[in-house]
C-alpha cells in the first residue's frame, strides 16, 4: 500500500494537463492494480514457501551426517518432545516413592528424641515387588556429639498413581556401592527396562525421574554430560558415576537416569551444590548394580574378596627419604585375615599383584575385586634389601 501511494503521489505532482490525462489517472490504476496483484499474490503463494522451506530444512536436519564425529550417523531433533514423552511414560510405572522413617534422639537433653523422616526414589526390580534404591536413603543410621540417627524404623513406598502407602522390608543394603533392596508385598508391578551403561555416549539424552522435595514421579531432562567420572564421597568411599545436567534434587536419590529407550542407564545417587555450581548431578551406571542387587537379595550384603591388611601409598618423594621402592608400605596386617597365613609381614612394600604393578591401595583394590572369594593373588613385595613373592588366598570381606 505504501508503495502505490509513493507512486501516486509522484505522477500527481506534475502538472495537470489534458494532454497528460492518461499518465495522471490509467498509468497509477495499471501501478495499483499490479501493486495489488503482487501483494495478493504474495499472501497466498508464501506460505507455500515457507511450508517448501520447511520441509527443505527437515529433510536436511534428518539427513544430516557429522562427518567429524563417527559416533552417528544422522542428527534429528524435530521428534525431541515426543522422544521425551514417549520415555517418561515408558519408565513413570517403574519409579517409586520411598518415606523412611527414624528415631533422632539428642545427646544433651536426657534423651530426648523424635520422629523424623526422610524421602527417596526407588525403581521396580521385578514384578513381584523388589525394588532398588540408594543405600543413604535406607540406611540413615548416623551419631554425632549432639544427637544419634537411629536405623529405618518405617519404610514405606508409594506407587505411580497411587496414594497408598506400602510398607516395605529391607532385604540388604551396601555402604560402599550405596545401595540397597526393600520389597513390597504386591504382584503384578512393572519392572523397569535396564539399558546398557557400557554404551552410554557423552551428549546423549538423559531424564531423570523421581521423587524431588516429595513431589513424587517429577521428570527432569538433560544430557550424559560425561561418562567414567570418579567421585568421592564424604565417607571415603569411591564411585565411577555417569554425570548429567539434568536437575537432580534431594528426594531424586535411588531414582532412574534413563535413555531415549525409555531405559534405565543409572541411578540417581547425588548432586554437587554451593555457590557457582549447577547443573552437576551423577548417578551410578546401571550395569554396575546388576551384581550388588542379585547380591542383596540372596545374602542380604555384597560378598567381596578380602586380603585382610590396611597400608599406606608410597610415592616418590616417601619412598626416595626412605629408601624404599613406590609401593604400598604395610601398615597393618588384620587379625584373623586371609594375610595372617601367609609370610607377609608389616612393613613390607607392595609393588605387584598377579604381575600388575600398583602403587596405592586404590589399585590393589580394583584388581582384588576383579577376583573372587577363594581365588589365589601373588603379590610382588620388597623386604630389607630383597624382592619375593607371596600367595595369599582370597577370604570373605566381613
Amino acid at each position: 500500500m505504501s508503495e502505490n501511494e509513493d507512486i501516486y503521489k509522484k505522477f500527481n505532482s506534475d502538472s495537470p494537463k489534458s494532454s497528460n490525462f492518461k499518465s495522471n489517472i490509467f498509468v497509477p490504476f495499471i501501478s495499483g492494480l499490479l501493486g495489488a496483484s503482487l501483494v495478493l499474490g504474495l499472501y497466498v503463494g508464501l506460505p507455500n514457501i515457507r511450508n517448501s522451506e520447511k520441509d527443505s530444512e527437515t529433510t536436511n536436519s534428518n539427513s544430516a551426517e557429522l562427518s567429524n564425529s563417527g559416533t552417528v550417523d544422522f542428527v534429528s531433533l524435530n521428534q525431541y518432545s515426543d522422544t521425551a514423552i514417549y520415555a517418561a511414560n515408558k519408565v513413570l510405572p517403574s519409579i517409586v516413592g520411598i518415606t523412611v522413617e527414624y528415631t533422632v534422639t539428642s545427646n544433651f537433653f536426657q534423651g530426648m528424641s523424635q520422629l523424623a523422616s526422610a524421602k527417596g526414589s526407588g525403581i521396580i526390580m521385578s514384578s513381584d515387588g523388589y525394588i532398588l534404591t540408594n543405600n543413604h536413603i535406607i540406611n540413615s543410621s548416623d551419631s554425632s556429639t549432639y544427637y544419634e540417627v537411629s536405623e529405618a524404623t518405617k519404610v514405606y513406598v508409594y506407587l505411580y498413581n497411587d496414594e497408598t502407602p506400602y510398607e516395605a522390608k529391607i532385604i540388604g543394603t551396601d555402604e560402599k556401592t550405596d545401595l540397597a533392596v526393600i520389597k513390597i508385598e504386591k504382584d503384578n508391578l512393572t519392572p523397569a527396562e535396564l539399558g546398557d551403561s557400557s554404551s552410554v555416549k557423552i551428549g546423549e539424552f538423559a531424564m531423570a525421574i523421581g521423587n524431588p522435595l516429595g513431589m513424587q514421579s517429577s521428570v527432569t531432562s538433560g544430557i550424559v554430560s560425561a561418562v567414567n567420572r570418579t567421585v568421592d564421597s564424604e565417607d571415603g568411599n569411591t564411585f565411577n558415576l555417569i554425570q548429567t545436567d539434568a536437575a537432580i534434587n534431594a528426594g531424586n536419590s535411588g531414582g532412574a537416569l534413563i535413555n531415549s529407550e525409555g531405559k534405565v542407564i543409572g541411578i540417581n545417587t547425588l548432586k554437587l551444590s554451593g555457590t557457582g555450581i549447577e547443573g552437576m548431578g551423577f548417578a551410578i551406571p546401571i550395569n554396575d548394580t546388576v551384581n550388588i542387587y542379585n547380591d542383596l537379595i540372596k545374602n542380604g550384603k555384597v560378598l567381596r574378596p578380602y586380603i585382610g591388611i590396611s597400608g599406606m601409598d608410597l610415592d616418590q618423594i616417601t619412598a626416595k627419604r626412605y629408601d624404599l621402592p613406590v609401593g604400598i608400605y604395610v601398615e597393618q596386617i588384620q587379625p584373623n585375615g586371609p594375610a595372617t597365613s601367609s609370610d607377609l609381614q608389616r612393613g613390607d612394600v607392595i609393588t605387584a599383584i598377579d604381575g600388575t604393578e600398583v602403587t596405592t591401595m586404590k589399585e590393589l583394590n580394583e584388581v582384588k575385586e576383579k577376583k573372587n572369594i577363594g581365588d589365589k593373588i601373588t603379590l610382588d613385595i620388597y623386604r630389607n634389601g630383597d624382592t619375593k613373592k607371596i600367595e595369599i588366598t582370597l577370604g570373605e570381606e566381613p
